[in-house]
Formats: structure tokens, sequence, C-alpha cells
């Protein structure tokens, strides 16, 4: 379990640090909206931590 946290930290960190605005751009540009495809990615990782949690839950029965 401890193997999966520190894969599953280092994948959300990958993520975030990659995905920044330029510094220097258009003046009225406007940041990126969050899109559909976020909320998709979002909600597959709740599912996949959901059925991790249920699945060590289950074999420690």
């Amino acid at each position: 379990m401890k193997k999966h946290t520190i894969i599953l930290a280092l994948f959300l960190l990958t993520g975030t640090l990659s995905y920044g605005q330029p510094d220097e751009g258009n003046p009225g540009s406007s940041p990126a909206p969050f899109g559909f495809v976020e909320l998709l990615v979002a909600a597959g990782a709740a599912l996949g931590g959901k059925k991790i949690y249920d699945a060590k839950k289950k074999s420690e029965n």
C-alpha cells in the first residue's frame, strides 16, 4: 500500500507542476478553463482510490 501511495503522490505532483501557464503571453489572454476532460480524470482517480480502499478493507476481514 505504501508503494501505491508514493506512486500516486509522484503522479499528482508531476501533473500539477507541468500544468503551468506561461509567464509571457498576450496581455488580454485568460488562463485555460477547467474542462470536461479534467473532471473525467478526477472522477477516475476517485473511483480508483475507492476500489483500492475497498480491496484493502476486504482483505483485512
